[in-house]
Order: structure tokens, then C-alpha cells, then sequence
């Protein structure tokens, strides 16, 4: 093993002493193996890791059940009625809105086709939808899906943007170039804030201006952006978001997700929705009156009351969020990734390629990195780490997805990683 590259290691151990989230890692369960050491988990793109406080923060609330039974509703430390207004403020801290712009409600898919029941309106020629042609392939199905709902044809309808075939990344430039040829068609863009195989960060300020010129509605899935990248929602004037909270956020399989819907949106009479009795004005919802009167905000897009038992866990995470900020968050993420890119340019130059852009502010946690020796050799060295007991993530075609998380990985779990993967490929 090369001087240099222990040299590294001890850098490792040097950056995890002086790493002033050093303590969060504390805070989650760390998967172990069957000898019962740790894992190297990066999969928290994928899902995050358990909250320590999680448990009991469930516990708590089938405790008010089982003390109180229905009046919970009303009454306890965390009254059920009121529940979503613990979650929405720190949310909104973390993704650059108001609190009354974030509303936590079904999952992700599901509050996909809830927004785009508002904000896709095709009329005449203006009946696009504009994806990117690597889209999560549940985004995908959704569009199509509500496309053939207004009895139109995906095949004229549905618009995808190419990435390069050589770096695989979609540069902004190619949607505005599409929008300002083809923008009086385009009904609404659905853009990722991070790019789920790639890793890429997109700029949502600029897509968001793109597409509002061309006279469309615009919005994002941020499932793989919500925890992991500094957001700015309310100022850059999107129009809505959905993000799933189990990736970066940390709430566990299938949680609850959450949206955004931007204030200027929240009392347009002309904006149609899927009215259900919880997105009824609280003042009024117990009334039992026929008439819908919309809650304020992103509430009204709630359909029925929320899951208590699902929302204990995000309440979990979110506490820890709050603690530490999302600017020291990103500092230790920048940091991070900056130095596993490092080691594998160093160590691994001959045999991985990073396909995620090496600009800090067009990544995040995320690293996505080919094998040379194409898919079936990324795919045993995938399967090589599992058996290691490390945790990455594969995505079809030929993707190893290395996602360092500032909460819980250190900077040692990266030289691991590397020196694994140095061992597997050079025997």
C-alpha cells in the first residue's frame, strides 16, 4: 500500500477529530454486520438511517393513543390536530420557504399527481409537459399518466431533454433552448433538484425563470435534493415541490412525503385541486358544513388527516436538523465528497469513472461512478462490496451510487471504501 495512501488515512482520522458534527453519528443506529462490527453505509440517498430518538418519538404517540384515544385530537403534549404545524416550520427552514408553503401529506407519486391536478392546465396548443429523458421512472409514469387523463397523447405531449451521451448530464442551456424555441407548447416543466442517477444538482432559480417566461407552470421533485442541498423555494418563485423524506431526511420506509405550493398560489380561485376534509380551513373543519373553505396555504391540498404514527419519525429527524443547520450540513458535505473524489481520482483513476459533475455547488452527497470494465464488472464490484459489508447503491444501466452523508459517515468510511474497492479491482 503506497505511503501516500496511508498518509490519506491518516488525514481521515485527523478531519473526523476536528469534524464539528463529529457527535451526530451518535444520534443513528449504524447497521452492523454478522460479526456484529459496523457497516460502510452510503446509501442514504436511497434511505437514511434510524434516528436513535426515533422510538421513542412513536412510542410517545401510541402512548396518547392508548391514554387518551380520540380526544389525543385535542389534548396531550403534541395534539394530533395540530401535528403537522411541529413539522412544517423546520421543514421549511431546511428548503427556503414560509411554513405555511409546506404542508406533509400521502408520498411522493401521490403529491405529484395532487400538483399536477393544479398546476398541469393544458389549453389548446400550450399542453406539454417538459421532463428530463432520465427521469425517475415513477416521475415518468405519473406524467404520462395525467397527460392521458386530459384525453391527450404522451406521444405529443410528453417532452423529454437528452443529456450529453458522453457525460451524461443535462445542462440548463438545453431546456432553456427548447423553452425559448418551443415555450408557447409547454404546459408545465417537472424538473429533479438533483438528478437521481447522476447526482447533479440542477439550478432551480434559473430553471424556474426559463420556464415562468415562457408562460409555464414549474416544478421540481426534490426527493434527492430536500437534506442533502441548501434550497430557496420562496424566492425563486417555484411554483410547487414535492419530496419524498426517507432519503436524506432520514423518516423511515415509505414515510410521509411533503410539498410546496407557493403563497401567490394559495387563494387562486381558478386553480382546481382534489378537495378532501382536511385541507378545509381548521377554524371550520369540524363544522361538518358542505361547503369546502380551503385552508391557507399548502394545507389545502391535504386531502385527509395525517398519519400521526408516520409523522413521529420526521418529527425525530428534524429536531436533529434544527440542532445542526443546513449550512454546516453542506460545509461538512462539501468537504466529504471533495475528499472521496479525491482518493478515487488518486487510487482508482484507472478503473472508476465519477460521471457527477466535480463543481461543489452541481453536486451534493452524492458521487455515481462507472467501472471502466462496463456494467457486468461495476455490477460484481457491487456485489463485492455488499458482501464486504458495504453499503452503496447500483441503478441500472452501470451506476454505483457512493453517497457520504454528513450526519452520520466520516471522513475514515471513505479511505474504507476506497481501500476495498483498490483491493478488489487491482488482485
Amino acid at each position: 500500500m503506497a505511503n501516500d495512501f496511508l498518509q490519506a488515512y491518516e488525514k481521515a482520522r485527523k478531519l473526523d477529530r476536528e469534524d464539528p458534527l463529529r457527535a451526530m453519528r451518535d444520534h443513528f443506529w449504524i447497521p452492523t454486520k454478522e460479526d456484529g462490527s459496523e457497516q460502510l453505509y452510503f446509501c442514504g440517498n436511497s434511505l437514511g438511517l434510524q434516528a436513535k430518538t426515533v422510538e421513542s418519538a412513536v412510542l410517545e404517540e401510541l402512548q396518547s393513543w392508548k391514554q387518551l384515544g380520540v380526544e389525543g385530537h385535542f389534548k396531550g403534549e403534541r395534539p394530533w390536530l395540530t401535528y403537522n404545524e411541529l413539522l412544517r416550520k423546520p421543514m421549511a427552514t431546511l428548503v427556503g420557504a414560509k411554513p405555511e408553503e409546506v404542508v406533509f401529506m400521502n408520498t411522493l407519486t401521490v403529491n405529484l399527481h395532487m400538483m399536477m391536478i393544479s398546476f398541469y392546465r393544458p389549453d389548446g396548443q400550450r399542453n406539454r409537459i417538459v421532463i428530463e429523458q432520465q427521469s425517475f421512472p415513477s416521475d415518468r409514469y405519473a406524467v404520462e399518466s395525467q397527460i392521458r387523463l386530459h384525453g391527450l397523447d404522451p406521444d405529443e405531449c410528453l417532452v423529454e431533454i437528452a443529456a450529453d451521451p458522453d457525460t451524461r448530464l443535462i445542462g440548463e442551456d438545453r431546456l432553456e433552448a427548447y423553452l425559448d424555441e418551443h415555450g408557447e407548447n409547454v404546459a408545465l416543466v417537472l424538473w429533479p433538484g438533483v438528478q437521481y442517477a447522476s447526482g447533479q444538482v440542477f439550478d432551480l432559480d434559473r430553471i424556474t425563470a426559463a420556464t415562468h417566461k415562457a408562460g409555464a407552470h414549474c416544478g421540481f421533485d426534490l426527493a434527492h435534493a430536500a437534506g442533502n442541498i441548501p434550497m430557496d423555494l420562496h424566492e425563486n418563485g417555484v411554483d410547487f415541490a414535492c419530496w419524498c423524506t426517507y432519503k436524506y431526511l432520514n423518516a423511515g420506509t415509505g414515510a410521509i412525503a411533503a410539498c410546496f405550493v407557493h403563497e401567490r398560489h394559495s387563494e387562486r380561485s381558478d386553480l382546481p385541486r382534489l378537495n378532501g376534509w382536511w385541507g378545509n380551513a381548521p377554524e371550520s373543519r369540524f363544522e361538518m358544513a358542505p361547503e369546502f373553505i380551503p385552508a391557507k396555504g399548502a394545507e389545502a391540498w391535504q386531502a385527509s388527516n395525517p398519519p400521526i404514527l408516520a409523522m413521529a419519525p420526521i418529527r425525530a429527524s428534524l429536531d436533529i436538523f434544527s440542532e445542526v443547520g443546513m449550512d454546516a450540513l453542506r460545509t461538512k458535505s462539501t468537504r466529504m465528497t471533495a475528499y472521496l473524489e479525491e482518493l478515487i481520482k488518486t487510487e482508482l483513476a484507472e478503473w472508476i469513472d465519477i460521471i457527477t459533475p466535480a463543481e461543489p455547488h452541481r453536486r451534493g452527497c452524492q458521487l455515481s461512478l462507472r467501472v471502466l470494465g462496463g456494467a457486468a464488472s461495476g455490477r460484481a464490484l457491487f456485489e463485492h462490496l455488499e458482501a464486504m459489508g458495504t453499503i452503496p447503491d447500483w441503478r441500472e444501466p452501470d451506476i454505483i451510487r457512493v453517497s457520504p452523508v454528513p450526519l452520520y459517515n466520516r471522513y475514515e468510511d471513505c479511505w474504507l471504501f476506497v481501500e476495498q474497492v483498490n483491493r478488489y479491482l487491482a488482485d
